[in-house]
């Protein structure tokens, strides 16, 4: 059952490529946001329906702030993509455990170990060797979606500890906390986009071609809350550092696909700096692990190779 939950996001990402490769619709993130939060609401009820205990656990208030952060994150995300190359913009997600880490410490108390820290630096450099070589070969880099995505990071670290105290400390459910954060949310963006006046072309936009915008939005918004599911149940089961662990080893094979399928500039630069970002996944999933991972010592290392040299010095002068 986790396993086709967590492949959903791997194809909401690709779709959501899809939806941005469509010509005339990058300014309209916002309300692709807006959709994909009605829908989100919609899968929440349903869910909620068929569960026993249909309470609101956690305080309308802690729902406002989760509602607000979320639509930071997610809106944020949705509109860099008119910036960004699309693998940098998951690279930059890859990162996340850098302001997840940070926001632990801050809103939990939490302390990390060496391998912990050692993660999110290999992460840091991976990031920026990334973002310098789409710079150099990506036609449509631009600085501002490096900083909405980077704020999008932010919201999205605040969240995610915001949402593993809340859960934890009122016992409440996944659905519920879709449920409420995502209506919430989007009431904040309908009102956003009535006062910016950015509803109406979006609508008259998405209405000339409402199977590739509608449709295409519904399949992401699906596949989207398949993979929010999976994402809360490892937050409330394991934290939030753990899921963004998980979600961030995902996302290294969207970039190989996002590259198969979607023609845009190469360079081994990807590789090297992608594998930087790897090897910060792998030190987090250890420092996690350290009791059935033992990795061995400098010292044993040399021991072993004074044996083997040894060992083909008697061999020579049998």
């Amino acid at each position: 059952m986790w396993q086709s939950k967590n492949n959903g996001p791997q194809v909401q990402q690709l779709q959501e490529e899809l939806i941005f490769s469509m010509e005339g619709f990058k300014p309209y993130g916002w309300y692709l946001t807006l959709v994909q939060f009605a829908f989100y609401s919609i899968f929440g009820l349903i869910e909620l329906q068929l569960i026993q205990d249909k309470r609101r656990r956690i305080p309308g208030k802690t729902y406002m702030i989760i509602a607000f952060l979320t639509v930071g994150t997610m809106g944020l995300s949705n509109t860099s993509l008119g910036y960004l190359n699309y693998p940098t913009q998951v690279i930059f997600k890859c990162c996340k455990l850098i302001p997840v880490m940070l926001g632990g410490v801050f809103i939990q108390g939490k302390r990390y170990n060496l391998a912990d820290v050692s993660a999110a630096v290999c992460m840091s450099l991976g990031l920026i060797w990334f973002t310098l070589a789409d710079s150099t070969i990506a036609p449509n880099f631009n600085l501002t979606g490096v900083m909405l995505i980077s704020l999008a990071l932010c919201a999205d670290a605040v969240i995610g500890n915001v949402q593993e105290k809340a859960m934890k400390l009122h016992n409440a459910s996944n659905s519920e906390m879709v449920l409420y954060s995502y209506s919430i949310g989007f009431v904040y963006i309908l009102l956003g986009l009535s006062c910016t006046s950015g509803l109406g072309p979006a609508v008259a936009f998405c209405s000339k071609n409402p199977v590739r915008t509608y449709g295409y939005a519904f399949l992401f918004s699906l596949t989207g809350y398949f993979g929010i599911s999976f994402v809360l149940a490892l937050i409330k089961i394991f934290g939030a550092l753990l899921a963004v662990t998980v979600t961030t080893g995902r996302k290294a094979m969207t970039i190989v696909l996002s590259f198969i399928f979607f023609a845009k500039p190469f360079t081994f630069q990807y590789v090297w700096s992608g594998l930087l970002v790897v090897l910060g996944i792998f030190l987090n999933v250890y420092s996690k692990n350290m009791d059935k991972i033992r990795l061995p010592s400098v010292y044993n290392l040399m021991n072993k190779a004074m044996d083997v040299k040894k060992s083909r010095t008697l061999a020579q002068t049998v």
